[in-house]
């Protein structure tokens, strides 16, 4: 039972919201904590609501007044939150890929665990907002095998559902076989099974593996690869297993290593904050031994904590 940290707000009025707003960024000084308490205890519906009385109150756009009047991480939060998922998603891959230099973590983070449903919306989106094709971008901005791998999970066409006891011995044996030998030719039957089988199928198949070679496959792809494709490869396996547990895994990596990865945690709080969120901050808390609420009070400052906190939000045992 997934569980995410935002829902819909009761009582909910978009236009005494959008009132609130309005005076908030109209002010000489902007009245942060005001976009912080409405936006961040909205769900992404009732926010698009928002949107709309505010347009329809004040004649702009919400997004762009947010942009004019807000800056750095606390502006990229509140701008965030108020995408669609699907826009988001697509607004996320586009500057991944056409920014000065290519964001393979923001592609593995996003192509890795989305489901068939939300990568065909997350294309649709990216092609109405920058009239660009998805596979086309990555395409041309990735290469190698990390790049097929890309392509293959942007089709979108893993099987859903379905799982098959009998061909599971047999699917091991490849992965087995592509981690011993990583021709070209096996490389592409290893990301094939890893794209396309349905995650219950894949369960099966990765206890073979382990039962054919002693070896957990995330330990052998670590072991026979390296940069991106291996990490793409471990991402796919990981999210299979358990997604809130990568997405955990993820934070944590982007709080500790090398300073605060402020991108890919405002990314992640965003997109699984009506999905898991809460069961993130509980594998975390399991896994790491400190609260997601406690980190992130250690790293970040100002109202861009606040809105992050707020997003994640803790309860007073986690501080």
């Amino acid at each position: 039972q997934m569980q995410g940290t935002i829902f819909p707000a009761p009582n909910f009025n978009p236009i005494t919201d959008a009132q609130l707003l309005g005076g908030a960024l109209q002010g000489i000084s902007c009245e942060k904590d005001v976009l912080i308490d409405i936006l961040t205890q909205r769900c992404n519906s009732q926010r698009l609501m928002i949107a709309e009385a505010y347009r329809d109150m004040y004649g702009r756009d919400l997004i762009t007044d947010l942009k004019e009047n807000l800056s750095h991480h606390f502006k990229e939060v509140m701008v965030g939150l108020m995408y669609p998922p699907a826009s988001y998603d697509a607004h996320e891959l586009w500057h991944a890929l056409k920014g000065a230099d290519t964001e393979e973590r923001c592609l593995i983070d996003i192509l890795a665990s989305r489901s068939n449903m939300e990568i065909f919306q997350m294309k649709e989106a990216y092609l109405m907002q920058y009239n660009n094709d998805l596979q086309q971008d990555i395409d041309s901005e990735t290469s190698g095998h990390f790049r097929d791998t890309l392509m293959n999970l942007a089709q979108g066409t893993r099987m859903e559902g379905y799982a098959d006891p009998s061909t599971a011995a047999q699917d091991a044996m490849i992965l087995w076989e592509a981690c011993q030998q990583k021709t070209g030719e096996h490389k592409n039957m290893l990301q094939m099974i890893l794209c396309n089988k349905s995650y219950q199928q894949l369960w099966m198949v990765f206890q073979e593996f382990q039962n054919i070679s002693g070896q957990d496959i995330v330990d052998a792809i670590n072991e026979c690869y390296d940069g991106y494709f291996q990490e793409l490869l471990v991402a796919i396996v990981l999210c299979v297993r358990d997604k809130p547990s990568y997405f955990a895994y993820r934070l944590y990596s982007a709080i500790h290593d090398f300073g605060f990865h402020n991108k890919t945690v405002i990314r992640i709080l965003i997109a699984r904050s009506e999905i898991d969120l809460m069961t993130i901050r509980q594998r975390y808390k399991e896994r790491y031994g400190k609260s997601l609420f406690h980190d992130i009070k250690h790293f970040a400052s100002g109202h861009y904590e606040s809105a992050l906190l707020a997003i994640c939000a803790g309860d007073a045992e986690d501080y």
